[in-house]
């Protein structure tokens, strides 16, 4: 019983104790609730204080921006009243300028009208005038009609007779002495034009020739080269069509052919076997026809290369393909490419000189002896010329170009201005110094031959072959010899070199006739 009765005792200490903390924090509870009311009344309170003052802040603010915005309107509005007030002056004072160029316009009509009443009276006075002059004039021709006998109509026609026989002497004796003027002039530009043109070409000698070299490092390889019984230089013969000397000249190999690109074919594919060492019938074959496509492609090449060099363009594939071919043949042991290019160059300054199209007398130049590089057997017996003008106009090159090509040898007929350029510039390029290689016993003999020519003919006492046997000079005895017959000796002397000699370009003969009165004073 004390045990449950204490254990009660503690159960009801409890719960008072409960009811009591509870209203404790009731107490403490209400006591918050009555600061937190406090606070937020003061807080309100001063928000309320800060929103009066921010408020009255912006009113006085928008009163300043309001006075501010006022004080710029009434600047804007002062600004447009003056350009107003500016405008009016300026209108005001146009409106007085045009009252007063009105009446200067009044008064300029006024004067002009009262102008062409002058001249009005002026002209009926002129008319009257010019009535009595006519009068006077016929009269005047009656009277001397009278006189003379004659009509004014016969008088005229004499008149006019004598005036046309006067002209007609004059206009001669000017065209005489216009023509002699023009001559001198003509010769000396064509000079002038020439020495120009050769003056501004560099050119080069001949060294073309029918031998090539082949060096070899040991004469050991030249065994290899020949091959067991001779079948390794056999079967290169027979598939390049050259022939291949090797003699006792140490370490080289003579390559001979008159056909050039054979020779370089012959000269590449030797090069290649000597370097790859395996040299054998079938590699030979092998080899030789891989060298004949690169020398094909360095063809194209070649000529592609020359025709920029040269400035030419649209050039056909196939004419640019026998340019090329033009590097591996020579006539006269020049080198048929650095002819071509020479006389291409030449063309150009010499039409360049003349006011001609310089471009297409390039294109002639260069193109003037494609004929010379044949493809076939049978085009070899067409003239070369010839040959070169049908390439031409197979390819589509204009007739100008064509015609120069066929008639740089008087095969054809001149049409263009162009034509004989070319042919001039050929004969330069060939006829120069070290040009084209001559044996030299032949060259001496045709200068003999030149000058036995000239002592065939009588009255001649001395010739001389000069310039390269370009030009014969003939003095001849004054005493035999008059001057009509030195210029007909001339002309004979030169047909007869054109007929008998066989000779390049073109033999100037010049026959000098001298007087000499000559007295000793004692």
């Amino acid at each position: 019983m004390d045990i449950t009765t204490g254990i009660i005792g503690a159960v009801i200490g409890l719960v008072i104790g409960f009811v009591i903390a509870k209203f404790m924090e009731k107490g403490k509870a209400s006591k918050t609730t009555a600061n937190a009311k406090r606070e937020a009344e003061a807080i309100l309170k001063a928000a309320k204080t800060d929103g009066e003052n921010i408020k009255k802040d912006k009113i006085f603010q928008a009163k300043e921006k309001f006075l501010e915005l006022k004080a710029e309107h009434e600047k804007v509005i002062i600004g447009k009243d003056k350009k107003m007030a500016e405008a009016e002056k300026r209108t005001r004072d146009k409106e007085s300028q045009i009252s007063s160029e009105l009446a200067k316009a009044k008064n300029q009509n006024q004067q002009l009208e009262n102008k062409l009443k002058d001249v009005e009276k002026k002209a009926e006075f002129y008319e009257k005038k010019q009535g009595e002059l006519e009068k006077l004039h016929k009269s005047q021709v009656q009277q001397l009609e009278v006189i003379s006998g004659l009509s004014a109509e016969d008088a005229k026609g004499q008149l006019m007779e004598s005036l046309k026989e006067t002209a007609k002497s004059d206009a001669m004796a000017y065209l005489q002495t216009t023509m002699e003027e023009a001559k001198l002039t003509a010769q000396q530009e064509a000079r002038k034009i020439v020495i120009n043109t050769i003056q501004r070409i560099g050119t080069e000698e001949a060294v073309e020739n029918c031998v090539s070299v082949f060096n070899l490092e040991s004469d050991d390889v030249k065994g290899r080269i020949i091959g067991r019984e001779g079948r390794n230089i056999r079967a290169l013969e027979s598939a390049t069509g050259v022939e291949i000397i090797v003699d006792d000249t140490p370490d080289a190999i003579i390559l001979s052919c008159f056909d050039s690109v054979r020779r370089e074919i012959a000269r590449l594919s030797l090069h290649k076997l000597v370097t790859d060492g395996r040299i054998h019938p079938a590699r030979i074959e092998e080899i030789v026809k891989k060298t004949e496509k690169q020398i094909e492609s360095e063809i194209v090449d070649i000529g592609k290369r020359t025709i920029i060099d040269l400035g030419i363009h649209g050039l056909h594939p196939e004419l640019i393909k026998a340019v090329g071919r033009m590097k591996y043949r020579s006539s006269y042991g020049q080198n048929l490419l650095q002819h071509s290019r020479e006389v291409a160059k030449l063309c150009g300054v010499m039409a360049a000189e003349m006011g001609l199209n310089a471009k297409v007398a390039k294109r002639a130049g260069l193109l003037h002896d494609i004929g010379k590089v044949p493809n076939t057997e049978a085009e070899v017996e067409t003239p070369h010329a010839i040959l070169g003008m049908q390439w031409a106009e197979k390819y589509g090159e204009k007739p100008d170009v064509c015609n120069a090509i066929g008639a740089h040898h008087d095969e054809i007929e001149m049409k263009t201005l162009i034509s004989p350029i070319v042919q001039v510039c050929d004969a330069i390029s060939g006829a120069r110094p070290g040009a084209r290689r001559q044996v030299m016993d032949s060259y001496i003999q045709r200068l003999k031959d030149l000058e036995e020519v000239a002592f065939n003919f009588p009255g001649v006492q001395k010739a001389y072959a000069i310039q390269a046997g370009r030009e014969l000079r003939v003095i001849v005895e004054s005493e035999k010899v008059s001057d009509d017959k030195a210029a007909e000796l001339s002309f004979e002397i030169s047909q007869k070199i054109q007929t008998d000699m066989t000779y390049p370009g073109q033999v100037k003969v010049t026959v000098i006739r001298e007087t000499r009165a000559v007295n000793v004073a004692k």
